[in-house]
């Protein structure tokens, strides 16, 4: 069951708009990974889900963080973990935020240019780096294949100037794409890790570790066409642990990190919304088309809708007739909107204003892309759950 009894109920239970999110649904994911990849260190990706209960939760099950910025730093040790659990994960940085991780203890950055390495030697002197490869992104609902990443050769380069500028060439990176969808990934990425170690243990470097990243897919999505979007984890998951003993059989003694951010949070969170307006209006050709207007969209808690559709629960309405509709979100923006590739969303047809709807699979990055008060339109407040004590699940 992807939605745990426990995130059910209290959706069912408020009568306001919010999101809610399971705790316990979310340390269960966490323990399966660890079953999955034992001996792995989890760095969770914070800016998915920043979230001071959702956090702590995951600290306390021993959980690092990979940070973006000196301000998630901060959140981070705020909420006791250790600076030695913490990396800056972003390979864009500027001086002054270089330096002022460095005063709070973090020892590991990651970089992918001789720039960043000049910068994090003179602002994080003896530091740890870790070098991002780029990827082709393939197979991912999000590449992430243009902004960050160097090439095999340039990750050389940058691993040498690390070691000349007094810096510790601790490790490589990569990232498969956010919400990938094959296992097909993973194995290109680590056919470049292996073939980078192998340069780099000709070149007398043994490093510490390989962050194999993000890309752990939600699973409780659906694509443009309101198609379920099933993702081979298992597979997935046997993928990585033979691409992990291949960067040991090139490298000797490795430790890897994993970067887990959907995949721990998204199916254990879900919006509380409620029905705006459901509207009816006709093409210049004559043909009807519904329009389903939610209180919340883009701007206010579902920024991917673009890329997918998110599982709609419509309460009260297990029987009648539906019609096919597109979802939108309340505000005065015609990008608030399932793009016009996506397939209509069956809707019910009795179903009015005030109506609640529940939107599911929506805890990861609901949160962090809420604007601040698009067309007035407020960020939704939030409610963390737990299932109780001896209850099953």
């Amino acid at each position: 069951m992807i939605h745990d009894e426990t995130l059910l109920a209290a959706l069912a239970a408020t009568d306001e708009d919010r999101i809610v999110f399971d705790l316990s649904g979310i340390e269960d994911r966490y323990a399966s990974l660890l079953a999955e990849l034992p001996g792995v260190a989890v760095r969770f990706a914070l800016k998915a889900c920043p979230v001071d209960e959702v956090l702590d939760c995951l600290a306390r099950k021993g959980s690092g963080v990979d940070a973006a910025s000196v301000q998630e730093i901060g959140q981070a040790l705020r909420a006791g973990v250790p600076p030695e659990r913490i990396h800056y994960g972003n390979t864009i940085k500027s001086d002054p935020d270089i330096a002022q991780a460095y005063r709070l203890g973090i020892r590991d950055f990651a970089t992918d240019s001789l720039e960043d390495v000049t910068a994090l030697a003179e602002h994080a002197p003896g530091a740890r780096v870790f070098c991002r490869l780029a990827t082709d992104g393939g197979g991912a609902l999000w590449g992430l294949s243009r902004k960050f990443g160097c090439s095999a050769q340039d990750a050389v380069a940058v691993l040498e100037r690390a070691r000349a500028s007094g810096l510790e060439p601790a490790g490589l990176s990569v990232h498969v794409g956010s919400q990938q969808m094959t296992a097909g990934a993973w194995g290109r990425a680590f056919d470049q890790l292996t073939e980078v170690i192998a340069v780099l243990a000709e070149r007398g470097m043994s490093l510490r570790y390989v962050d194999i990243g993000g890309g752990l897919p939600a699973l409780g999505y659906l694509d443009e066409r309101g198609e379920v979007l099933d993702p081979p984890l298992d597979k997935m998951f046997a993928v990585i642990r033979e691409g992990m003993q291949r960067c040991r059989d090139a490298g000797g003694e490795l430790d890897f990190v994993v970067e887990p951010g959907r995949y721990l949070v998204a199916d254990h969170g879900a919006v509380r919304a409620h029905v705006v307006r459901m509207s009816l209006r006709h093409t210049a050709a004559g043909e009807p088309h519904h329009w389903l207007y939610l209180s919340c969209g883009k701007f206010n808690g579902l920024y991917e809708m673009d890329a997918l559709q998110y599982r709609l629960v419509f309460p009260g309405h297990d029987g009648g007739r539906y019609v096919p509709a597109t979802v939108a979100g309340p505000t005065c923006d015609s990008d608030d909107a399932y793009p016009g590739g996506h397939r209509p969303v069956r809707v019910p047809a009795g179903i009015a204003s005030g109506d609640p709807v529940w939107v599911l699979s929506s805890g990861a990055y609901a949160v962090s892309y809420m604007t601040r008060g698009f067309n007035g339109f407020g960020p939704l407040p939030w409610t963390c759950v737990r299932r109780a004590e001896g209850g099953g699940r």
